[in-house]
């Protein structure tokens, strides 16, 4: 086992000296011969955390000295990924390695901490990520494109672990405490052990899943540039839809039910809205106060995807939805789709009634074989729609008559 130094702990910790001395005299380190461990490192940032949070570091002691409480779990390999530093600054590094400045800054606001200055401690994870960015960076990747990667990245994983945190929490340990179970225990123990592992495993697996989905598309996009600029395939141009599902009433309801009934449609309204997307090609891109925005590739299977949303909304006993779908050219950023297309279509779910899908004439144009589908289209004729230039020709889609 590795042993450090006085000095070292502070240094890997991000806590002064003098902290380290305070927490060895209230017994919260316990070195060996003046020797610390990687655990104690974890209990000083711990023991800092935990103070500025309000629990004074008497209280804490107190807490250890009589077994009411345990910091000794983080000894184990486990909790190696909470935050420890090294010895080095961000203007450091940067100097080092010939990263800007401002793509470590961007990294450690992607981790979700606060902005660091030039001469803050980089942490042991973050040194980890930093030959990926020095080697974008020596391959001359633009530096927002760099940094865009990082913050969705960055975005996206802490959701992930926000919820594995409660998850864990809510079926393990606070199970295990309100049975008396001891702390340490309860987080080394075989389940605590086999549940990081095949977690972990599984978060990969999807991960692997979602860049086999993503790459294909990139792969398709690259094949058809490619044989085209070679003269050997004329592809047609292909606008994707962009689909705005809206609940009628939600902010009422939600107003009237309160937070928990808000939670729970939106649970209910997740599960059924991102299997129709997903059986029609599309995908979720984002969710809103009140409803969700898809793209659809095949503006006709969203067109069908739309038409079994409105449906199973009513079926599943909620407020009724309205849709709008507009295809088009969109522009693609951090995780998200932008540009006329999105906003036209967010305006069409805005004029649909209850219950309706609207759509443009670029859906309608775009549709091919809509009974096949098992959709058909009613003209509403021209409409001007608030924030939209120009006269837009519009239909209600409706699921088509049986042959």
């Amino acid at each position: 086992m590795t042993s450090y130094t006085r000095a070292e702990i502070a240094t890997r910790s991000g806590v002064s000296a003098a902290q380290i001395e305070r927490l060895v005299e209230l017994g919260v380190l316990q070195p060996t011969n003046s020797h610390f461990t990687a655990g104690d490192a974890r209990r000083a940032s711990t023991a800092h955390m935990l103070e500025l949070a309000g629990i004074p570091l008497e209280v804490l002691s107190a807490a250890l000295a009589d077994g009411s409480f345990s910091l000794a779990f983080l000894d184990h390999e486990m909790y190696s990924r909470l935050p420890t530093y090294v010895g080095r600054t961000f203007a450091q590094v940067s100097a080092g390695t010939g990263i800007p400045l401002a793509l470590l800054v961007a990294l450690r606001e992607a981790i979700g901490s606060p902005t660091p200055s030039p001469d803050d401690p980089m942490r042991e994870d973050e040194m980890e990520v930093v030959p990926f960015i020095e080697l974008q960076v020596t391959a001359g990747f633009d530096p927002a494109a760099i940094e865009r990667l990082l913050r969705v990245e960055g975005d996206s994983l802490r959701r992930i672990a926000e919820v594995e945190a409660d998850w864990y929490g809510s079926q393990v340990s606070h199970p295990s405490m309100e049975r008396g179970e001891d702390l340490t225990a309860v987080g080394t123990g075989e389940l605590s052990t086999r549940l990081e592992t095949e977690g972990t495993r599984a978060l990969m697996a999807i991960l692997r899943a979602h860049q086999g989905r993503a790459w294909g598309a990139t792969i398709l996009d690259e094949a058809e540039f490619t044989m085209s600029r070679a003269g050997l395939h004329d592809p047609q141009e292909r606008h994707p839809a962009m689909c705005f599902l809206d609940i009628t009433g939600y902010t009422r309801l939600t107003q009237e039910r309160g937070d928990a009934a808000a939670a729970e449609l939106a649970e209910r309204l997740s599960r059924l809205v991102i299997r129709s997307s997903l059986n029609h090609g599309g995908k979720a891109v984002k969710w809103l106060g009140d409803g969700v925005m898809f793209h659809f590739p095949d503006p006709g299977l969203g067109v069908a995807a739309a038409l079994q949303m409105v449906a199973g909304v009513a079926e599943a006993g909620l407020p009724p939805a309205h849709v709008g779908l507009h295809a088009g050219s969109v522009v693609f950023q951090e995780g998200d789709y932008f540009g006329q297309t999105v906003n036209v279509a967010s305006r069409l779910a805005e004029y649909a009634r209850p219950g309706e899908v609207v759509v443009s004439q670029a859906v309608v144009n775009a549709t091919v074989e809509p009974a096949a589908l098992g959709v058909a289209f009613v003209e509403i004729g021209p409409v001007e729609l608030k924030g939209v230039s120009g006269v837009m020709h519009l239909y209600v889609a409706r699921p088509a008559a049986p042959a």
